[in-house]
């Protein structure tokens, strides 16, 4: 079965100018990021239908001519990048008229209603416009609004193209105890800048470093007990981080499954895991130090165990060098390579003679 990606065109494949209409060559502007997006959904398996409202089109307010040759510009770029259209439907009616074939309403469907080789559980429609998501769910399809001024929208291209082609492996856990309230997001298919606010500027460093050299996404929000201690927001923050690894990998399908030795400067950190379902912690080095930053010393491997025991992880860390600033950090980085190795995805097997992890 094929998915469809339903597309509208003025402001989510070419951009809207201020007066609504695309009659000349030089109102052609193409969506940002439209083209390797689309490029990316083609190669899952999608095919591509443009569905469009043209206000009064092959009237004297917008003769056909000035609209057939921005369109068929349009059309040859798309084709010469590699991306071609199943077909382009356009309603010609003006607003008031209410047919039936103007979106929201769905009267240019019924061919592909009938068409039993469609995959509608995967297929969606993108628009600029809330009618764009009324047509989606009238056809009970997803719908993305992409972000614009004009209409508003949360999406961008390479988000739905994220969505839609990589299954992305997400999750988000809220851990709220009378000590702490911890939110951790993570999307272990997508790379984007960490965030890290706990209050705690060195260890939000640290944990950058896991999202930055495990190469996912990651965002940790906490509000902890801070005037009495940082025992707490670190200790939580690391079983909010292992929950949500756990909850992204589910069945853990495809992933490398084990994991770093790295460098810096004077300081050796190796980290070895092993994502098997059996929390274990082995760590391997002493900090001459009481803090680094406004992180206690004592807190770093209590942070790893917790990751470890929500997580189901196995893992075996050692530091050593001279540095306590470089040996934290070189723990941290170690760990976030090692992850990178251990949730790539690298098929759909289960890596375990088990059949369970």
């Amino acid at each position: 079965m094929t998915p469809i990606l339903f597309i509208d065109r003025d402001g989510t494949l070419i951009e809207e100018p201020e007066d609504f209409q695309i009659d000349a060559y030089e109102k052609v502007r193409f969506v940002a990021g439209v083209i390797p997006a689309l490029l990316k959904l083609r190669d899952a398996g999608y095919q591509f239908v443009i569905v469009s409202n043209q206000d009064g089109l092959g009237s004297e307010q917008y003769p056909r001519d000035s609209f057939d040759g921005p369109q068929a510009l349009m059309m040859q770029v798309f084709e010469s990048q590699g991306i071609r259209f199943r077909e382009v439907l356009i309603d010609e009616s003006w607003p008031h008229e209410n047919k039936p074939t103007r979106k929201p309403g769905i009267g240019l469907m019924v061919p592909y209603l009938q068409d039993r080789s469609i995959d509608w559980a995967r297929s969606g429609m993108v628009g600029d416009r809330p009618t764009d998501i009324q047509f989606a769910d009238n056809l009970k399809i997803r719908g993305f609004q992409l972000k614009t001024a004009q209409f508003g929208g949360e999406w961008d291209w390479a988000g739905i193209a994220h969505e839609l082609a990589d299954a992305p492996r997400r999750a988000v856990v809220q851990r709220n105890t009378k000590e702490t309230k911890i939110r951790v997001e993570v999307d272990l298919d997508r790379v984007a800048e960490p965030v890290a606010k706990t209050g705690l500027p060195f260890f939000d460093h640290m944990l950058e470093q896991i999202g930055k050299h495990g190469g996912f996404a990651l965002d940790v929000r906490a509000d902890g007990d801070l005037h009495i201690d940082e025992h707490h927001t670190v200790e939580d923050t690391g079983l909010a981080l292992g929950q949500a690894l756990k909850e992204a990998l589910g069945d853990k399908r495809g992933i490398g499954r084990y994991g770093f030795t790295l460098p810096m400067d004077e300081t050796l950190a190796s980290a070895a895991l092993d994502f098997s379902g059996r929390p274990y912690f082995v760590f391997s080095g002493e900090f001459k130090r009481e803090r680094v930053g406004d992180l206690p010393t004592e807190l770093v491997p209590h942070f790893f165990r917790s990751l470890c025991d929500a997580s189901g992880l196995n893992l075996n860390l050692k530091v050593e060098g001279d540095n306590d600033h470089h040996k934290v950090e070189a723990s941290f980085k170690a760990l976030a390579r090692a992850l990178r190795q251990a949730i790539k995805r690298e098929g759909a097997e289960l890596p375990s003679t088990k059949g369970a992890l």
